[in-house]
């Protein structure tokens, strides 16, 4: 037992729930600041317009994702909170049955019958429900729903994100040198993002710098097509 407790694990899927928050949001802020200053500028805007509607898009999307998160992952809690609830109606209602439940996900994880009974009554003698919630409802304090977490951790990265592709439209001209600028700076932006948060992860870090370098460079194009379209036709 000695060895065990001096020995910890620390696993990447206990980052799970903040790391996917922060990724989403940093991403999303840098291809949704760039992608709308990209089209601003590629409708011929004087500078001052294009970094007000940069900002505007860093504060509206910061306040969205966080409210986004927010009532996403409570709906989710909720949700867990009302599996539970039940769960606990039932073992107090049947404890008999709940056991046999419990046993049967056992017997399919591939522990013979008496083992899988033993197994059942000592873990529901210490904690029915804490069992029943981890092997029948795989809810445990790893995948727990934290809405304030997910939307605190949503805005901050949306807005460090947005910071970034404002801060090459600030120190860029307004026109093509404005869209080269960010675009440029906005992929190699995302490719970090990529790299960190696969690295965070323990992740493969090549496909996920190409997979947000890609998908950011696409929204960009999209966007710098339609705001010189709509330059053209005012």
């Amino acid at each position: 037992m000695s060895g065990l407790s001096s020995h910890r694990e620390r696993h990447q899927v206990q980052r799970i729930g903040w790391l996917r928050a922060a990724v989403l949001g940093a991403n999303d802020g840098i291809v949704s600041t760039a992608s709308l200053i990209v089209g601003v500028a590629a409708a011929a805007s004087s500078k001052d317009e294009v970094l007000l509607a940069g900002i505007a898009g860093l504060v509206a999307g910061a306040m969205s994702m966080a409210a986004g998160e927010y009532v996403s992952v409570s709906s989710q809690a909720d949700t867990e909170a009302a599996d539970l609830a039940r769960e606990r109606a039932e073992l107090l209602s049947d404890p008999e049955f709940e056991h046999r439940e419990l046993a049967a996900i056992y017997r399919k994880r591939g522990l013979d019958d008496e083992t899988a009974s033993k197994v059942a009554t000592q873990l529901m003698a210490k904690d029915a429900l804490a069992a029943h919630a981890r092997d029948e409802l795989s809810i445990t304090h790893i995948t727990t729903a934290r809405p304030v977490q997910a939307a605190f951790t949503s805005a901050i990265t949306f807005t460090t994100g947005a910071a970034l592709p404002l801060a090459a439209a600030w120190l860029s001209a307004v026109g093509q040198p404005m869209i080269v600028a960010v675009s440029v700076a906005s992929v190699v932006f995302l490719a970090v993002l990529g790299a960190v948060g696969a690295k965070t992860g323990n992740a493969p870090v090549v496909r996920a710098v190409l997979r947000v370098a890609f998908w950011g460079a696409a929204a960009m194009a999209v966007t710098a097509g339609i705001g010189r379209l709509v330059g053209a036709s005012v």
